[in-house]
């Protein structure tokens, strides 16, 4: 109650202090728990999606079987992206210049982007916050104990009882932002364990289906682009 008493009193740097902290504890556990569920289930998910995918007998039936798989749809696109270079081949668009294993290089690469960037959403915010929540919080501090300081040497006589209380909530401070940051690094080091395991795993499967794509038009290791 103290220390929530001294926040009341504080001016205006303090509270706004607090707020960020606040908002930032908020705005990390909202990630946290959403990149849970995502990564659980994207884990799940690329694993059952591969294994129906070499199962199918066409690409359309094989991006049909995805779609029952996929829930957070991250291995769809890279078929949906090969479809249509397979289906327009030899037509005269600029997109279909060049080799099909160019074609297919560019095509996989840009869904692979689009899948790694959802995969990703959200560890910019646990990383910001993991690095300047803890500052956050010194700044509070420093400001809480310079307005405590100048309290009391208004007021005259000036004690180490009556320095103690006030010095030691505004440590509190710092103690919050420590609080709000260690969750977000902790979260932002194992997600990241997660996702580099899930991008081997899509790049894996990208190369592989390319690799496919490539015999079936008879084109030559020598020929392919981008090993």
């Amino acid at each position: 109650m103290d220390s929530l008493h001294w926040l009341r009193q504080g001016d205006a740097v303090t509270q706004g202090t607090a707020l960020v902290l606040l908002a930032m504890s908020v705005a990390s556990w909202v990630v946290v728990f959403w990149k849970l569920r995502f990564l659980r289930q994207s884990t799940v998910d690329v694993a059952r999606c591969t294994a129906a995918f070499w199962q199918a007998p066409s690409l359309q039936e094989a991006q049909d079987r995805l779609a029952a798989f996929d829930r957070q749809n991250v291995v769809t696109p890279l078929v949906a992206a090969v479809r249509p270079v397979v289906e327009a081949a030899g037509s005269g668009t600029l997109a279909t210049r060049g080799g099909l294993s160019q074609q297919l290089t560019r095509v996989l690469r840009d869904a692979l982007h689009g899948a790694i960037g959802r995969l990703q959403f959200g560890q910019v915010l646990l990383a910001t916050v993991g690095s300047t929540a803890p500052f956050v919080g010194l700044l509070g501090t420093v400001w809480g104990i310079y307005h405590a300081l100048t309290a009391m040497a208004g007021a005259g006589q000036v004690s180490i009882d009556r320095v103690a209380g006030p010095v030691g909530e505004a440590l509190i401070m710092t103690a919050a932002g420590l609080a709000v940051a260690l969750p977000a690094v902790l979260a932002y080091n194992v997600f990241g364990r997660f996702i580099g395991r899930v991008e081997a795993e899509l790049e894996g499967f990208a190369r592989d289906v390319r690799d496919m794509l490539l015999d079936d038009a008879g084109v030559p290791p020598a020929a392919r682009a981008g090993d």
